[in-house]
Order: structure tokens, then sequence, then C-alpha cells
């Protein structure tokens, strides 16, 4: 029988680095949730527990292991909010829910590893309807800490883009277009953004860009969203011109959709069989004849705003 090996003195080390560094994660965990508030499910008075800096002396090395923490407890935080919102509210319209707490998890996640890029890609889509600030101070401290990223660039153009700083947008995208490997596109933007910032084109390319580029499902599903409504709000536009000229040569609104159907097919819009256009989701549209309008379907998932 052979004997065994025995245990060097290298590897002793290396066991009890392991050890400790488990360790040190567990008390970590468990210090954090006594410091947990008890919760009020009503008000949900909430604190971040163990403050960027904080965690990260207490981490003995173990920064991105922590960070991953913070990093799932942002996403976990965010998704139980959300099961109070209806399914097809999109991912940058969360201004309504309670997330307080998001922008100082994001924040303790990237000073643990600043190196760590989906928390300030996620600040940059999630944050801005909640604390654009934030949004915009965790974008930049991404940059600052990958230089090199001209992607981080796009998401903190796409911030100011979102707040109408379109002045500040165009020097973004411009700032990243610099960036050895970014898009040619980037500078593109960068001069649309100088032109018509303001336009549903600009913001065509924006969601089209977003959609092409992103790997996460959630905010492909969110950009897909924001192009539909691109095209409903065009669509809705023609209608109203439609049902303008209708009603100035008749005098009064048409009572339904039928009666300008054929305007309407020849125009190429899908209709039901009653003569009512679907919006691009396949909702059909409502004819709202008091105000000779047109509005969304209740039901579309295509947002309202």
């Amino acid at each position: 029988m052979p004997a065994e090996r025995p245990i060097k003195k290298q590897d002793l080390v290396l066991i009890m680095v392991i050890v400790i560094g488990v360790a040190s994660v567990v008390l970590l965990s468990r210090l954090i949730d006594r410091r947990r508030p008890p919760l009020d499910h009503k008000l949900e008075q909430e604190k971040l527990y163990v403050s960027g800096n904080t965690a990260r002396r207490m981490s003995l090395g173990f920064n991105g292991l922590i960070a991953d923490w913070y990093w799932m407890r942002s996403l976990q935080y965010v998704g139980n909010k959300i099961l109070d919102l209806p399914p097809d509210v999109p991912l940058d319209d969360l201004g309504t829910l309670d997330l307080r707490l998001l922008a100082p998890l994001l924040d303790t996640a990237t000073t643990l590893d600043p190196t760590f890029l989906e928390p300030y890609k996620y600040a940059a889509i999630v944050l801005p309807a909640v604390d654009v600030n934030s949004a915009i101070r965790i974008t930049r401290k991404g940059i600052e800490a990958n230089p090199s990223s001209w992607k981080l660039y796009y998401h903190l153009g796409y911030i100011y883009w979102q707040r109408g700083d379109y002045q500040a947008a165009a020097e973004t995208f411009g700032a990243g277009a610099q960036i050895p490997g970014a898009p040619t596109w980037m500078m593109a933007m960068k001069a649309k953004m100088s032109a018509e910032g303001g336009s549903r084109s600009t913001a065509r390319e924006i969601y089209q860009t977003m959609f092409e580029q992103t790997d996460d499902e959630k905010v492909k599903e969110m950009a897909s969203l924001r192009l539909l409504q691109l095209e409903s709000l065009d669509q809705r536009d023609t209608l109203r011109k439609i049902l303008n000229s209708a009603k100035s040569n008749h005098g009064k609104c048409p009572g339904s959709w039928l009666e300008i159907a054929a305007v309407l097919q020849s125009l190429r819009f899908k209709l039901t069989r009653d003569g009512t256009p679907l919006d691009p989701a396949g909702s059909p549209y409502q004819l709202v004849q008091e105000h000779c309008d047109v509005a969304l379907d209740p039901k579309s998932p295509i947002p309202a705003k």
C-alpha cells in the first residue's frame, strides 16, 4: 500500500486562505443580514446595510466574490419589486417603484470590483427612471475605471439622450468613438444627436443598436418594446390625419373604423374583419370618437409612455 503523500507547506497555506476566505464571505453575509432593518411591507423603509468601502475592507481580498453577491442582491431586489407590476412594463420604466436601495447596491458592487461591467450597464438602463443623477454618477465611475470600454460611453450617452441633454449625449458618443475598437456608428450617433437628438429616427437608432448589441434578454425585450412603440407613434400620427381629414370632409368624426377602412387598407394597415386597425403588437387601436382621436388598447403590450 503506497504511503500517503505528506501535505506540503504551500498546500496548507492555500487551504487556510480558502477556508478564511469562505468564512469571511459567510460572516459578511450574516453581518449584512443582521443589519437589515425589519421590513414594514407597507412602507419598506430600507437602508444599505454595509457601504461599499466598509464591505471592501471586510472582504479580505475577496472583492470580486462579494461584488457578485451585491450584484445578485441588486437583481433580486428589483425582481421582487417588479412582481407588483403588470408583466409588460419595460425595464426602463420602473420609476413608479420604490427602488431607493438600487443605486447604493450597484454603487457598492462597483466599488468592490470596479472592472465588473454588468452593474454599470444595469445602472444605465434601469436607474435613469429612478435616480438619473446616480445613474450618471455610477456610469461615469465605470468609465474612469474602464477607460477602454466604448460601451460604457454608449450607455452614458443613452442616459443623456433620455434626459434630453443632446449636447452632452453628442459629446459622450464622440468621446467613445475615439476608443480603439469602437464601431463607426458611434461617431454617426454623435452627429445624429447634434442635428436631431429629439427625433423619433434618433430614438429608433438608439433602441435598434441596443437590441443588436446586448446579450441581456430583458434589455433586448425592453428595446423591442420601445421600437414597437415608435412604430405605433408613427401609425397613430397617420390615423389622426385620416380621422381629421374625414371630419373636415363630412363635418363629423367617423362613427367607426369601418367608414375609413378603404383608406387604411390602401396605406397597408393591418385590419380586423370589421376594419379596425391593429397596432404593431397585434392589438386593435381604439377610436376615441368624442375627441376624434386614436388610442392604444389597454391590453396592448406597447408602452403608453
